[in-house]
């Protein structure tokens, strides 16, 4: 049995979790979530804690059980305390603002790039080179996350451009000089 699959999910006070058919809606202080899971792996709900069970022992099931238990345990823990994902900017010139609830970067292209949230999603600006997504569902936290730094990807000779927080860069030595130049 899957080690993952098998552990039961505990739902803290204050969360709400409802099955109706193959759809788990989660709702919390944060936010409410809904997913449809697949038709093979069922639910079951007790007072203070979810159980995924899977009706068979074959591959798609066994890969499933545990797919399907994380993405539950996600929702419980994103409309209880949420998720953040942080970003840190290097380089000359480089930096981030916040107006209003856009997210204005300045990047070295010959414009500012803002980023207006989507629902759900919002953004905190530590000075000018850190910058924070915060929201309630972990998959929309790391999709933008992914976006803003793929806008100017660390790149491995002077570590330029924008990475996630402990993220290491691998460099590189820069141009080596001719040999026998004189």
């Amino acid at each position: 049995m899957s080690r993952i699959g098998r552990k039961p999910i505990v739902v803290p006070s204050g969360v709400k979790v409802e099955v109706a058919g193959r759809t788990v809606t989660v709702s919390g202080p944060k936010g409410s979530l809904k997913r449809d899971l697949p038709g093979a792996i069922a639910v079951a709900v007790s007072a203070d804690s979810v159980s995924l069970t899977r009706p068979s022992d074959s591959k798609t099931d066994r890969s499933l059980h545990g797919l399907c238990r994380t993405l539950v345990a996600n929702m419980v823990e994103g409309v209880a305390t949420g998720f953040r994902k942080d970003l840190e900017i290097n380089g000359v010139g480089y930096r981030a603002a916040k107006s209003g609830n856009k997210l204005t970067l300045a990047l070295g292209y010959s414009h500012p790039i803002e980023i207006v949230p989507p629902a759900g999603i919002s953004f905190e600006v530590d000075g000018q080179t850190k910058v924070s997504v915060i929201g309630y569902d972990k998959e929309a936290v790391g999709q933008i996350a992914a976006e803003i730094r793929s806008l100017r990807k660390p790149e491995p000779y002077k570590g330029k451009g924008i990475k996630y927080d402990g993220e290491t860069v691998r460099r590189k030595a820069g141009k080596a000089g001719k040999v026998g130049a004189k």
